[in-house]
């Protein structure tokens, strides 16, 4: 998937390497170092995507839509899940110039979800207690 002019706008996103689902450089500098943090709002987060991708799917209006998909982009630009951030910013310019987000569209969404749900589960497990 290219990157638009306003996907990059969202933030860095390096392409030199491969990406994790979540920037945790920017995860830890938006907690302040704090790793307890982080984890608690990695597990807030991924309650976060999940409900607004489930109210995504189920949306019924232009207005509910546009809700959804700019919560999820504002979520996901505040812990670093860039992708998440892009595909909903995306979404969105869909949304104004067709009118309509199309089913793979919000399936593109639905994946970066995923991803970014098994990549919390996968870090919460090694979480220190």
């Amino acid at each position: 998937m290219a990157q638009s002019s306003a996907a990059q706008a969202i933030g860095p996103v390096p392409n030199n390497r491969t990406m994790r689902p979540i920037d945790l450089v920017h995860l830890a500098k938006q907690c302040l170092g704090d790793e307890h943090l982080e984890y608690e709002v990695l597990r807030l987060f991924d309650t976060t995507i999940k409900t607004y991708f489930a109210r995504l799917s189920a949306a019924g209006t232009d207005d509910e839509v546009r809700l959804n998909l700019h919560s999820l982009k504002g979520a996901a630009s505040g812990v670093g899940a860039w992708t998440i951030a892009e595909v909903a910013k995306a979404a969105e310019v869909e949304l104004l110039e067709a009118g309509v987000v199309t089913p793979e569209t919000i399936a593109d969404i639905g994946v970066a979800v995923e991803e970014a749900s098994g990549f919390i589960v996968g870090m919460l497990s090694k979480e220190p207690k």
